[in-house]
């Protein structure tokens, strides 16, 4: 499950799908692309603070501080952390808590962020800057307000004239001066009536004639010779983004549609920015994706933006996938899904924290989901883990592309043990394991279904394999330079129902390895992928080697997506040796119980709950006889990681290295 990371922890780095921001609220996203990154610079909404102070409303807007985001791929982003605070505004009101939809650019070297804030002395908004160095800051405000320019949600346009132009409130423009913090002199006025009063609004009123009931958040940018004036507006009863056209950057603008409808959970509030990045277009725009039942606390998304021939924006339609492509190493959060079956319902993992994020519920057999754009170039040997919630026992299938592409993995989710030791996982989160049977080349779309249904999948995330085993490459293998062997056969292993390691005595262990169905495993030499049958269980075997002289059967066992808590395991070598070494003693480490033969002779029982340490017991004196002897293992488990490391040691207590390992 997801988990929320503390503010404290700057800075972060987000993994995201819509929306893209997990730690906190943010809303009226500005991005911008300094030095081949993404920079966002949205408004922070939070919940009010208590006891409430003076002229904050518990149902509204509140935004004390800004924070700046960025990225390079636009799904990985990094909090810098607070950049204003609306305290460290010299001409703001330090309580107001009214700091809305900001900007930034960068002009000579100097970066300028605009922000609205509520003044210390007077009514309504004004606009300040402050000036960093750097797009992420420090950044110092300013000491006073941009004079004559009163309204919030600034934006401001680097026109290819060579100004740049200021838009705010209901798309009014103004020329900048050189300086960035001043609007030229000869800005018009226009008298205002509202009611019984009248005052002075100063720009140009870009929206004249256009539909704009309750408009605000302009913002404009320019694009293959046309200017666009784009601004959210209320068509009915929430707001909608729509645009306009020009060929100059403050007018006259013909309006020519909409970029997005209106928000069908009722979110009243839409507001956004439109960039490109690398080539492609893409908006960023706020729905209330944590806050359901809370229109005023808001949160980050993006799309990609097309244009037709004419040059008019295509309209958009909101996903849960985003975009961005995702590496397959990292956490793939397949609840936000790029389509589903029509049964797929999304559900909040926390009701109390709904910043842990969602999942999504896979409610029959048959039932689906895909994930777009995920990039396997780094992915090359492995396994993949998901992690679910099942009612019962249930099993997925992760596939390439569409339902009938080759399968990357299977799952199956055991929620319900019978046995002396009944344990039932059902309605609890699980991460399950399962080996990565068909590696799919570079970019490509997940396509996850289910074979029985009943099943919440949070997210799932592709693992290269350490080193532990590979498979073997050449006929004969040496031990290792300190003797230890490391070429096994090793079979699946046996579910055993084991929730206790207290229960392995003498008696017990004879009982399991000293019985005759289990010793007919090894009737004969096993042969790498045999298949066998154990109490009802279908087993293979596999031949490997380990790349570590301790062999760690619970890696294996996540190799196969298999148990390893409850298990018997199982291995067999063979020595080879060219003339008969006589006093050799088995030496042996094993995490919980182990049982060790050589041909057909028990010579080492090791009962009890223990650690797997170098030589741990040896045996009574043996002889490795010329030719092939047949070295098998049993090891046992309840909880506990297992793993066993084995080698002959000579009379003299040196490791025995003259023979070869078949």
């Amino acid at each position: 499950m997801r988990q929320f990371l503390p503010l404290l922890f700057l800075p972060l780095t987000l993994h995201a799908q819509n929306p893209i921001i997990h730690n906190q609220f943010c809303a009226d996203p500005t991005a911008r692309v300094f030095n081949g990154k993404v920079y966002l610079y949205p408004s922070h909404d939070i919940n009010p603070p208590k006891p409430l102070p003076e002229g904050v409303r518990e149902d509204w807007f509140c935004m004390e501080d800004y924070h700046v985001f960025s990225s390079e791929n636009l799904t990985d982003w990094k909090d810098h952390g607070v950049i204003i605070n609306q305290k460290d505004v010299p001409w703001g009101n330090p309580g107001a808590y009214s700091m809305w939809a900001p900007d930034c650019v960068e002009r000579n070297g100097k970066y300028y962020f605009y922000f609205p804030d509520a003044p210390k002395d007077g009514h309504g908004f004004t606009i300040g800057v402050a000036i960093a160095d750097k797009p992420e800051g420090p950044f110092t405000p300013v000491k006073t307000n941009i004079q004559g320019v009163g309204g919030i949600d600034p934006c401001v346009l680097l026109a290819s004239d060579g100004n740049a132009y200021l838009f705010w409130g209901p798309g009014r423009c103004a020329k900048l001066k050189d300086n960035m913090i001043e609007i030229e002199d000869d800005t018009p006025v226009e008298t205002i009536k509202f009611g019984e009063r009248e005052f002075q609004m100063s720009g140009v009123n870009c929206l004249k004639d256009l539909p704009s009931r309750q408009a605000e958040g302009p913002f404009a940018f320019e694009y293959n010779g046309n200017f666009y004036l784009t601004y959210p507006y209320v068509r009915e009863n929430t707001e909608v983004l729509g645009y306009a056209m020009s060929k100059h950057p403050m007018g006259p603008y013909e309006y020519k549609g909409l970029i997005m409808k209106e928000h069908a959970n009722g979110c009243w509030t839409n507001h956004h920015s439109i960039v490109n990045f690398k080539g492609q277009w893409y908006l960023f725009y706020h729905q209330n994706d944590y806050s359901p039942n809370d229109d005023k606390r808001r949160s980050v998304r993006i799309e990609k933006l097309y244009f037709n021939p004419d040059g008019t924006i295509k309209e958009v339609t909101p996903t849960l996938r985003g975009v961005g492509i995702v590496d397959a190493l990292s956490k793939i959060e397949v609840d936000r899904y790029s389509s589903a079956s029509s049964d797929v319902k999304i559900e909040f993992l926390d009701e109390e924290d709904k910043f842990q994020g969602w999942s999504a519920r896979l409610e029959k057999k048959g039932s689906y989901l895909t994930f777009n754009d995920v990039d396997f170039s780094k992915f090359e040997n492995g396994y993949v883990t998901a992690n679910v919630k099942a009612d019962k026992n249930t099993s997925f299938i992760i596939r390439d592309k569409n339902a009938k592409g080759k399968i990357i993995a299977q799952f199956k989710v055991v929620c319900i043990t019978e046995g002396q030791f009944k344990r039932d996982y059902s309605g609890q989160w699980l991460t399950v394991t399962a080996p990565v049977n068909y590696l799919p080349k570079n970019i490509t779309d997940l396509y996850i279904s289910t074979e029985e249904g009943g099943l919440n999948i949070d997210n799932i995330q592709f693992k290269n394999s350490e080193k532990y085993f590979s498979k073997p490459s050449s006929t004969f293998l040496q031990p290792d330079n300190d003797g230890f062997i490391k070429r096994w056969h090793i079979l699946e292993p046996i579910n055993m129902d084991l929730f206790t390691n207290a229960i392995f005595t003498d008696s017990y262990l004879d009982s399991v390895f000293c019985n005759s169905n289990y010793t007919k495993l090894f009737a004969t030499q096993p042969s790498d992928n045999q298949k066998v049958k154990y109490n009802n269980q279908n087993l293979v075997w596999h031949k490997t080697d380990s790349e570590r002289f301790n062999v760690k059967l619970f890696r294996f066992s996540e190799m196969y997506s298999k148990k390893y808590y409850g298990v018997l395991y199982s291995a067999v070598t063979v020595i080879n040796c060219d003339e008969d070494i006589e006093n050799v003693r088995l030496a042996v480490g094993s995490n919980s119980a182990s049982c060790w033969w050589l041909n057909d002779e028990k010579i080492l029982l090791m009962q009890g709950d223990r650690r797997m340490v170098k030589d741990d017991c040896v045996s009574k004196s043996v002889t490795l006889k010329k030719g092939r002897n047949v070295l098998r293992g049993a090891v046992i488990n309840g909880p506990g990681m297992s793993d066993f490391c084995v080698r002959f040691i000579d009379k003299n207590l040196n490791p025995v290295r003259n023979i070869r390992i078949e």
